[in-house]
C-alpha cells in the first residue's frame, strides 16, 4: 500500500490529494463504478455537476487505496474475497499540481 483516503467531507477531489506526494496527480475514471441511487437522486434533484458532486460527495467509493499497477488486480481480489466491492477506479501519475482530475 502507497497510500490511503478515507473519503469524508472533501469528496474524493480533496481527500486524495492529502495523501500523495506534492508531485503526484490522479486521474480518476467515472465509469468504473456505479454511483449509488441516492447520489443521482441528491445530484439530480440538487441540479448539482459532477465537478461538485466528487468534491462535496464520496459517490459510494469511501475507501481508496493506492497501490502499485502490477499489484492492483491482487489487491481488488483480496478485498473481494472478503466480501468489499472493490474497483480499479484510476491511475496516478507525475505532474507538479497535486490534485485529481476527472
Amino acid at each position: 500500500i502507497k497510500a490511503m483516503a478515507h473519503i469524508t467531507g472533501g469528496g474524493l477531489l480533496e481527500n486524495i490529494p492529502r495523501v500523495i506526494a506534492k508531485n503526484l496527480s490522479v486521474k480518476l475514471d467515472l465509469s468504473s463504478w456505479e454511483m449509488p441511487e441516492i447520489f443521482k437522486w441528491l445530484q439530480k434533484e440538487g441540479n448539482i455537476n459532477n465537478t461538485e458532486m466528487l468534491r462535496v460527495f464520496n459517490c459510494g467509493v469511501g475507501m481508496v487505496i493506492m497501490v502499485s499497477q502490477n499489484e492492483s488486480h491482487k489487491v481488488i481480489k483480496s478485498l473481494t474475497n472478503i466480501g468489499e466491492e472493490a474497483w480499479l477506479i484510476g491511475k496516478v501519475f507525475q505532474s507538479n499540481k497535486n490534485n485529481v482530475i476527472i
